[in-house]
């Protein structure tokens, strides 16, 4: 039979094991709340930036839908500008076919038509829109387009010696392309042919 003496032993023993092994478990129990509550700032932060992302491609998308309805209303109102520059033009060249179908005297009817031309020629310079300068000028393709080319020795080959249609810039974009002729050297056999002998 165990005195009391070795009783109060195995209970010293227990006691000092009881605590090592709570020290134990204490500590897994500190490591999982800290690793937990390691995760839920982590989850926190991902929301954080999930929001933030959210917020920013609502955002852009928002800017890109107002650049394109600004740039839609530049347009119109750039569209109206150029109507409200050339509708006196309009209005004369009107009154000018009235006056034409009344008039007897062509000279005056085509001096009416030569004003109203001039003043549609200045109001495109008012807007930045200038005539091409085609003819006598060289052969450039971002410029002119050539319909036609002319066996000539009056003009050096390349030279452009009539225009057909006129071509127009806005600065530096072209608006439309010059239709041109151009000028190209005759063959060797027929310059030959019309010398006199």
């Amino acid at each position: 039979m165990a005195t009391n003496d070795q009783r109060e032993g195995d209970a010293a023993e227990g006691a000092h094991s009881d605590p090592a092994s709570a020290t134990k478990d204490g500590g897994s129990g500190e490591q999982a709340e800290k690793a937990g509550g390691a995760l839920e700032e982590m989850q926190a932060e991902i929301n954080r930036v999930r929001d933030q992302l959210l917020r920013t491609a609502a955002d852009f998308d928002n800017f890109r839908k107002r650049t394109r309805r600004e740039l839609d209303d530049a347009q119109k109102r750039g569209k109206e500008e150029l109507l409200r520059e050339l509708l006196p033009v309009f209005d004369n060249l009107e009154r000018a076919v009235v006056h034409a179908e009344q008039a007897s005297d062509a000279k005056a009817v085509a001096d009416g038509v030569g004003m109203v031309l001039k003043q549609f020629q200045d109001t495109l310079g008012k807007v930045g829109i200038k005539r091409i300068v085609a003819v006598g000028s060289a052969f450039d393709p971002s410029l002119h387009e050539a319909i036609q080319q002319i066996e000539t020795s009056d003009h050096p080959a390349g030279t452009i010696v009539a225009e057909v249609q006129p071509g127009y810039a806005m600065g530096d974009r072209l608006v439309r392309p010059s239709m041109v002729v151009v000028a190209k050297p005759r063959p060797k056999g027929d310059a030959e042919k019309q010398e006199p002998n």
